[in-house]
């Protein structure tokens, strides 16, 4: 720990690390591009406070952070002593295909922090990040299809550009067809793709929803340049730079954009007032010492 006294000056060189510190904190915020929202839903059935449900969802939303630590997949039953029928609860979580063991933890941490806020007191919720996506219920799901459109968003067009869309068209085209992968990527040139789906689907009915989420991606995103389509239990995305965080930005982050450039402008002038004043104070004493001499 770092402790300033009052009546000394900070060494410039101090200074001008601690702003490099700040600086590259600010720059280096702790919730990477996996942590990026998508979209969350919340039951309106609330649980009574203190009640079995409650210990229950407790143990849930334990065992999905205890579990991504060591998988990139889990459900779970969870029906704690005391429990009643109505009290036992059916939750998942699912990373992204491509994601380590410890980023999978690390999201799946940050979706049940943001999830316990969004849906506090209810009885089932589901939260989907850049890289992971969790979901809680009273109302057993596991092993169900969904193909409800739950967020779906599209990026400006690039006009009638036949070959970027001739390549998009080929990605998706690929994509569609790699049966019995849960998680599938493809690119062709600047043209890259993305699909999932939730592992408790079977491979027919993870083909099944696939099938369903790009072609809704086709239809309402025609000539963008990225597009996003989730359902209930898949998704399928493509970019025409291969940045899918760039799709689900939001005007949060270009506020903080705005206000990380703001707040390292002030430390900058800050830094120049305090040189000038250090310089200032040591020519005063120079020169107090000089008459006294």
């Amino acid at each position: 720990m770092m402790n300033i006294m009052h009546g000394e000056t900070l060494p410039l060189s101090s200074f001008l690390a601690i702003i490099i510190t700040v600086s590259v904190l600010l720059a280096n915020p702790s919730s990477s591009s996996l942590e990026s929202f998508v979209y969350v839903g919340c039951t309106q059935l609330k649980y009574n406070p203190g009640s079995p449900y409650e210990s229950n969802v407790n143990s849930m939303l334990a065992s999905l952070v205890n579990s991504a630590s060591i998988s990139n997949f889990n459900n779970f039953k969870i029906s704690l002593p005391g429990s009643t029928p109505s009290d036992v609860l059916y939750g998942l979580f699912q990373c992204r295909g491509d994601l380590t063991s410890s980023d999978c933890h690390r999201c799946v941490a940050a979706a049940v922090t943001r999830l316990g806020t969004f849906c506090v007191g209810t009885s089932g919720g589901a939260l989907q990040l850049d890289g992971c996506f969790i979901k809680y219920d009273n109302a057993s799901f596991l092993g169900g299809q969904d193909k409800a459109v739950v967020s779906d968003k599209c990026g400006p067009s690039i006009g009638y550009d036949s070959e970027t869309l001739s390549r998009r068209d080929a990605v998706m085209a690929y994509l569609t067809g790699g049966g019995g992968q849960y998680f599938r990527v493809g690119g062709s040139g600047n043209v890259q793709g993305m699909v999932q789906c939730v592992q408790d689907l079977s491979v027919s009915e993870c083909q099944d929803c696939l099938s369903e989420a790009i072609q809704r991606l086709r239809s309402e995103c025609g000539t963008s340049s990225w597009g996003d389509m989730f359902l209930g239990k898949c998704y399928a995305r493509y970019s025409e730079r291969g940045a899918y965080s760039s799709s689900s930005k939001s005007g949060n982050d270009d506020e903080m954009e705005k206000t990380l450039a703001i707040i390292i402008g002030l430390i900058a002038g800050v830094a120049v007032i305090i040189v000038f004043l250090s310089f200032l104070s040591r020519s005063l004493d120079r020169k107090a010492l000089a008459l006294v001499k």
